[in-house]
């Protein structure tokens, strides 16, 4: 997803540019551009969802932000407008020659710095220096490897404001019952909120799927765990249960790990977990219990490694 801004100028013209979808399809043409459906492109065409996502990015004189998919560049505009440092990162290299033409003063004075290139082949950590945010209209088949990326790596980002599809964003904020595999994943590491719903009009094209910004806040510090070894065994654990979430929580940890059904229960006793409970009911603080519980976790049955998703999960993206 890419976003378009109110009263953008085209490149090195000085004209707005109105802001609704046939406006998106003149600029689009005018550039000799296209959307492409393989890249998930579908550009933002309604300035009341930019000025949302800009309200929640707050940017200030000064302040770092890593831009994914920056598109027409009408949200990087606005990002710059409000005196930020943006880096921002663009694979399709029309887009990313036309940021180019329109951008040259920000460009050439520092202010705005263009990787070409796939935000998942990318050293996130050193791509910009901390403390920075992420702002960015995700394409959508990339926002669950771009969350491990972003999360699972430090330094972090301070603040994420990210556009993701809707029912993405509802199973990243799930409370328990509605847990996956990802929303563990996000709410281990940060504090998360849907801040706005957004309809498929207020794209051109429009998508297929309802669409929803999200505040990602990561957490300063985290010493819940002694480790990174303790944090990889934590996942295999997660990921071992996600593979059948729908089944009790004892059986599928018996068939799962490496140990014997007598020490899942003694586990999940332990952890104050009943062992009919389902993964999807299971809250972060449970898990990190149960991992107590546990003690030592070696390699699941299937020689899984933490990152990897689980079998048979529904897709997170």
């Amino acid at each position: 997803m890419t976003a378009l801004g109110e009263d953008a100028a085209a490149p090195g013209r000085g004209s707005p540019v109105r802001i609704d979808p046939a406006a998106v399809r003149r600029t689009l043409k005018d550039a000799g551009l296209r959307a492409r459906h393989a890249l998930s492109q579908n550009f933002l065409a309604d300035p009341e969802v930019l000025e949302a996502i800009l309200a929640e990015a707050d940017p200030g004189p000064g302040r770092r932000v890593l831009e994914i998919g920056p598109g027409l560049g009408f949200l990087t505009a606005g990002l710059l407008e409000a005196g930020a440092e943006v880096t921002a990162v663009e694979l399709d290299r029309g887009l990313a020659a036309f940021l180019r033409d329109r951008f040259v003063d920000e460009l050439d004075g520092g202010r705005l710095r263009l990787i070409d290139g796939d935000a998942l082949d990318l050293d996130l950590t050193t791509v910009v220096p901390p403390p920075y945010d992420v702002v960015a209209n995700l394409p959508y088949h990339i926002t669950s490897p771009i969350l491990h990326r972003l999360l699972g790596e430090t330094p972090r980002a301070e603040r994420l404001v990210l556009m993701v599809q809707r029912e993405v964003a509802e199973r990243i904020a799930a409370p328990p019952g509605g847990m996956s595999y990802l929303s563990v994943f996000v709410q281990y590491h940060a504090k998360v909120r849907i801040a706005s719903a957004v309809p498929p009009e207020a794209f051109e094209p429009e998508p297929a799927v309802r669409s929803a910004v999200i505040v990602v806040e990561p957490y300063a510090a985290d010493d819940r765990l002694p480790s990174p070894d303790a944090e990889d065994a934590l996942w295999r654990l997660v990921q071992a249960s996600f593979r059948e979430r729908r089944k009790m929580l004892h059986n599928v940890l018996s068939r799962q790990l490496p140990v014997e059904p007598d020490q899942v229960s003694a586990a999940l006793a332990a952890a104050g977990i009943a062992p009919d409970r389902r993964p999807q009911t299971v809250a972060v603080g449970e898990w990190l219990a149960l991992l107590e519980a546990f003690g030592e976790i070696g390699p699941d049955r299937r020689g899984r490694k933490a990152g990897d998703e689980p079998d048979g999960a529904e897709p997170e993206a």
